[in-house]
């Protein structure tokens, strides 16, 4: 029968630690934080959003909105393979396993040890002599301030911001491949408008010379047909550069190398820009609800909160439990034959280091403070982020209206312009310089659509939505709060 030597502890030393906790409470106060809640002025309305249809909701896949199936598969294909979305669920699996470590960090810990030892005499007379050792034992913290299950709430919100972090990140993600697409098509389109104006180039310093040899047009003016004629086809260059970098940076995107993009991306197109999609903006309290953002920066204050109490019980009396069984021999077959059992309780004092408490103690409340100001200028940039992307959507849409105009009226005006310069009533360069100007007013009404689709889905990001992706499966589940509480009886 295994004899057990309980370590006793006297009365006068359990006085002696109540003494000490005492002495803990005079120093440091209660254990939980009196930290109010931060205060956060949230409109009730935004200023440049216009009446929708009650009820309506704004959609979470909203790039199906566009009502193009290629857009959808490459958005779809995207999701599959960036590379960035594979790096954010290793990070989730980490903050994971993190998560499970804290909650072990409840449970008894096990241990065992296995030892050999061998002596013989210096002068070779006797044998050797060997003796076999073995132990099994297990310790056990106490959680009597809270610390152990704080941090493990600590652990688990930043497991949980992380998931987060990953599901801004496919928002993100969605919203650039959709823009780069987008710019990619506008690229094709100016350089297939370029390619038209260096035809016209190329007609009008064909005339130019022909005028010039027949005497009738000065060489001032065949070197501005000839200059005209070279900067188109520079325009030519520097889009087909253009073309290229959107190209690589869209096969990035979906873990490509660059200029391999995948099936449907070529040739791009644009959506239907007289049949955008309305975009119901709601009201700012939802934000915090939909923005993976702002929930992944709320739980990691929370989690700054939290390492106030966490900081400030780390300085209290720790209770540590231990217990082992072992034995000792000099057969190994009789190893276990005479087994000894011991139990301790060891009692930790680091509440003398008084004056350091406080300083860490004072460090993680500015910490907290920092974070308060830090999300609050999180979340206002947030509905700065719609206010601004609403404002811009009425902007952009009456600058098409504007600019397209524009553009009639320079058509109009280079026809005028070309019908009075073959009548000899005005000089090579008023033809030239009308060129310039309709060609000027194309490209800015080609940067404005795009500015207006690109607007468009920066107001979808602002907005947030549900998450895209799945959550990352536990490959080692940690221990969740209540099983450890079902553990140790709490």
């Amino acid at each position: 029968m295994a004899s057990l030597r309980p370590v006793s502890v006297s009365r006068p030393a359990w006085q002696r630690s109540l003494a000490a906790l005492a002495a803990v409470s005079v120093l440091a106060g209660c254990a939980s934080t009196a930290t109010p809640t931060p205060a956060v002025q949230v409109p009730t309305q935004w200023q440049h959003a216009r009446s929708t249809t009650p009820g309506q909701m704004l959609p979470d896949r909203w790039w199906q909105a566009f009502g193009d199936a290629r857009l959808n598969q490459l958005v779809e294909l995207a999701l599959q393979r960036n590379t960035n979305l594979a790096q954010a669920a290793y990070k989730v699996r980490n903050a994971q396993l993190q998560a499970g470590n804290a909650a072990g960090n409840r449970l008894p810990t096990p241990s065992a040890s296995v030892n050999t030892s061998g002596s013989r005499p210096l002068d070779g007379d006797g044998g050797t002599n060997r003796n076999y050792s073995v132990s099994l034992g297990v310790s056990w913290e106490a959680d009597l301030w809270g610390k152990l299950a704080t941090q493990q709430r600590m652990a688990d919100w930043e497991a949980v911001a992380t998931e987060q972090d990953r599901q801004a990140a496919a928002h993100a993600l969605v919203a650039t491949v959709a823009k780069t697409w987008w710019q990619l098509a506008v690229a094709e389109n100016k350089l297939a408008s370029q390619r038209q104006s260096l035809a016209r180039a190329n007609k009008t310093l064909q005339l130019a010379e022909v005028q010039y040899r027949a005497g009738a047009i000065s060489g001032l003016d065949l070197a501005q047909a000839r200059q005209s004629q070279a900067s188109q086809q520079a325009a030519i260059h520097q889009l087909e550069q253009q073309g290229t970098e959107l190209r690589n940076a869209l096969a990035i995107l979906f873990d490509a190398p660059p200029g391999q993009l995948p099936p449907g991306a070529e040739p791009p197109r644009l959506p239907n820009l007289a049949r955008l999609p309305a975009v119901p903006a709601g009201v700012p309290a939802e934000l915090l609800g939909r923005r993976p953002d702002l929930q992944a920066a709320e739980l990691r204050l929370r989690s700054s909160l939290a390492n106030v109490d966490a900081v400030r019980t780390s300085y209290y009396p720790t209770l540590s439990l231990t217990g082992s069984l072992g034995g000792s021999s000099n057969a190994l077959s009789q190893l276990l034959s005479n087994p000894v059992g011991t139990l301790g309780a060891g009692l930790i004092l680091p509440f003398l280091k008084a004056g350091e408490m406080q300083r860490n103690t004072a460090i993680a409340q500015n910490s907290y403070e920092q974070a308060v100001l830090g999300f609050r200028q999180t979340l206002y940039q947030a509905f700065a982020d719609v206010e601004n992307a609403l404002s811009g959507r009425t902007n952009l849409q009456q600058q098409v209206v504007q600019l397209q105009q524009a553009l009639a009226q320079a058509e109009r005006a280079e026809q005028l312009m070309e019908v009075r310069y073959r009548a000899g009533a005005v000089p090579l360069k008023f033809w030239l310089d009308a060129q310039e100007t309709r060609r000027n007013a194309a490209l800015a009404l080609q940067d404005v659509q795009l500015a207006r689709l690109v607007n468009l889905v920066t107001l979808y990001q602002a907005l947030g939505g549900s998450p895209l992706l799945a959550p990352v499966p536990v490959e080692q589940a940690p221990l969740r709060t209540q099983q450890v509480d079902a553990a140790i009886g709490a």
